[in-house]
C-alpha cells in the first residue's frame, strides 16, 4: 500500500558565494580582469580603487566600507626592487605584462616600473612586423599600375600565415568588393610579383613550388642545384620515402652528387612565412612574478592583475540609512559586491600560495633549467597546502609565472615521473632536456638515431622505451636522424 515516510540524508551544496569563488579561481588573468571590469560597470556599490601611480601616495589608504572589502595594491618592498633582484633586467616595483608570440617571432614584454610608473619597456621593444605588412610595404616600392597593384594586394591578403597561397586563383577572381574586376591572368601575374617581393618561397601554392622558388633564387653555380631542383619538382615523394637508389637511377647521377643535392634540399625552408610576426598573437599576463632576492626565491602576485575594486563608501552609507529590506535588489547587489571583493582577494592568495609551493618544490629548475625539473603531482601540492586537489587544479589552469628563465604555465612544473635504473625517479621534462642536449652535441655527419638516444639514456641510468624517445623528440620539433644529417 502507498505510504508516506520521512528520510534524513546529507547533501553537499555550494552556496552562491562559494560558486563565485570557484568560478573566479579557474579564470585566466585576462578573463578575471574582464570579470572585474564588468562588475565595476554593472554594480553601483563598486568603484575603481586607484593605485599609487594613478592618484598619488594617498590612494592606497583611501577610505572604504571596511578593511576587508577593498583590495588596493601596496608598493613592493625595497628588497624586491634593489640591485639584487636577478629576475628581470632593469625592473623595479610595478606591474608586469607579457605577450607570448608564436614560434618564429619574438616575445615582447613590458614591465612598468619606477616610482612614477613612466618607464615602459614596450616603448623601445620592436614589435615584429607581420608577413602581410612586410609584403604591402615592399609592394609600395614596385612600379606597378593600378590594376596590377590591386591584384597584388588581393594575393597578399589571401596568403596564409606560413606564406602559402592555398586558394585557387579562379576563386579569388570571383570575389567581389575590390572596386574593379580581376581575371585569373591578372592574378597569376600578380602572384609572380608577390613571390619576388621578399623571402623566396612566399606565395607558393605547394611545398614543391615553395622549395623550387628557393632554389631558383640561389646562384646558378650552387653545387648540385639542378639535381636538387629536379628532386623538389618531380621526385619529392621519393625523397620522403628515402628511395635513394631509385632517385639515383631516375636522375642519372652518382651517389655523391645525390647526397649533396639531398643535403641542399634539407636546408630549404618549408614554411618561410613563419619568420614573420603573427597578427593574431595572443597575450598572456603572468599571474605571479618570481624574483631572486638575497639568494632566496620570492613569489609575488603580479600587481597588474590585482583587482582594482572597492566598496563605494558614499553609496553604501546612503543605502544603510535608507529604508530597505534584505531581499531588495540593491541589498543583493551590495552583498554581491562584498562577495566579489573577498573572493577576488582569496583568489590572489590561493594562486600565490600555489606558486610559492611550486617554486619551493622546483627550486633546482630556476638554477639549472628544465633538466633539473622534478616529478610533481597536483596531489603533492594539495597535501602540503591543505587544499583539495580540484582547487589546486583550478589554481594552476591557465595561470602563468614570470621567471628569470622566461614565462611558463603553472602546468609546466608538473612533469610526469619516470623510473631510473637505480630505482630512483626523474621527470619526463628532464628526459626531454637530455635528449635535446644530446642532439645539440651530436656529430652532424653521424647524427644519433632514436635507438642510439635510447641506449645513451640507458647508460645514464634512465630507462625509457625507444617509442617514448621518438615521441619526446617530436615534441621538441626535432627531425629524425636522417633529416639532421649534413654532408
Amino acid at each position: 500500500m502507498p505510504s508516506i515516510a520521512l528520510h534524513a540524508r546529507q547533501q553537499l551544496a555550494l552556496t552562491p558565494r562559494l560558486q563565485q569563488a570557484v568560478r573566479l579561481l579557474q579564470l585566466s588573468s585576462l578573463e578575471f580582469q574582464q570579470e572585474m571590469r564588468e562588475a565595476l560597470d554593472t554594480n553601483p556599490f563598486l568603484e575603481y580603487a586607484p593605485t599609487a601611480s594613478d592618484a598619488g601616495d594617498g590612494a592606497s589608504t583611501a577610505d572604504g566600507a571596511d578593511g576587508g572589502d577593498r583590495i588596493a595594491t601596496a608598493p613592493e618592498s625595497a628588497d624586491a626592487s634593489n640591485g639584487e633582484v636577478g629576475a628581470l633586467p632593469g625592473e623595479s616595483s610595478g606591474s608586469y605584462t607579457a605577450e607570448l608570440r608564436s614560434p618564429g617571432s619574438t616575445r615582447q614584454s613590458s614591465y612598468r616600473g619606477g616610482e612614477d610608473g613612466d618607464s615602459d619597456a614596450a616603448d623601445w621593444v620592436r614589435v615584429p612586423i607581420t608577413l602581410r605588412e612586410q609584403l604591402h610595404e615592399a609592394l609600395r616600392l614596385s612600379p606597378l599600375d593600378t590594376p596590377d597593384r590591386m591584384a597584388a594586394h588581393v594575393v597578399i591578403e589571401a596568403l596564409d600565415d606560413d606564406g602559402y597561397l592555398r586558394q585557387d586563383l579562379a576563386e579569388l577572381a570571383e570575389i567581389e568588393g575590390f572596386g574593379m574586376e580581376l581575371d585569373e591572368d591578372q592574378l597569376r601575374v600578380a602572384l609572380r610579383v608577390v613571390q619576388s617581393l621578399d623571402r623566396p618561397g612566399i606565395g607558393a601554392r605547394s611545398l614543391s613550388e615553395c622549395l623550387a622558388l628557393q632554389l631558383e633564387a640561389m646562384p646558378a653555380d650552387t653545387p648540385q642545384r639542378d639535381i636538387a631542383y629536379q628532386i623538389v619538382t618531380r621526385h619529392l615523394e621519393r625523397l620522403a620515402r628515402r628511395e635513394h637508389g631509385e632517385l639515383q637511377r631516375q636522375l642519372g647521377c652518382d651517389a655523391q652528387s645525390l647526397q649533396a643535392a639531398c643535403a641542399l634540399v634539407r636546408r630549404l625552408d618549408p614554411k618561410p612565412g613563419n619568420h614573420y610576426g603573427r597578427a593574431d598573437d595572443g597575450y598572456v599576463v603572468p599571474d605571479v612574478i618570481v624574483r631572486q632576492v638575497r639568494n632566496r626565491w620570492v613569489v609575488t602576485v603580479n600587481p597588474a592583475i590585482e583587482p582594482r575594486a572597492r566598496i563605494h563608501t558614499l553609496y553604501a552609507e546612503m543605502f544603510a540609512r535608507s529604508e530597505h529590506t534584505s531581499r531588495s535588489p540593491l541589498a543583493q547587489q551590495l552583498q554581491e559586491a562584498r562577495w566579489l571583493i573577498r573572493n577576488a582577494h582569496k583568489r590572489c592568495e590561493t594562486i600565490q600560495r600555489v606558486g610559492e609551493c611550486i617554486v619551493a618544490r622546483q627550486k633546482a629548475f630556476f638554477q639549472y633549467g628544465e633538466i633539473a625539473l622534478r616529478p610533481l603531482l597536483l596531489r603533492d601540492v594539495a597535501d602540503e597546502l591543505g587544499l583539495h586537489e580540484s582547487t589546486v587544479s583550478r589554481a594552476t589552469g591557465n595561470k602563468y609565472m614570470a621567471t628569470p628563465r622566461g614565462i611558463f604555465e603553472f602546468k609546466r612544473f608538473f612533469p610526469r615521473e619516470l623510473e631510473t635504473r637505480t630505482g630512483g625517479t626523474c621527470s619526463a621534462a628532464a628526459v626531454r632536456a637530455l635528449i635535446k642536449e644530446m642532439i645539440d652535441a651530436e656529430d652532424a655527419r653521424n647524427p644519433l638515431s632514436d635507438v642510439a638516444l635510447t641506449e645513451t639514456l640507458g647508460e645514464q641510468g634512465v630507462r625509457v622505451a625507444r617509442r617514448t624517445v621518438t615521441k619526446y623528440r617530436q615534441m621538441l620539433k626535432l627531425p629524425a636522424a636522417e633529416l639532421r644529417r649534413h654532408a
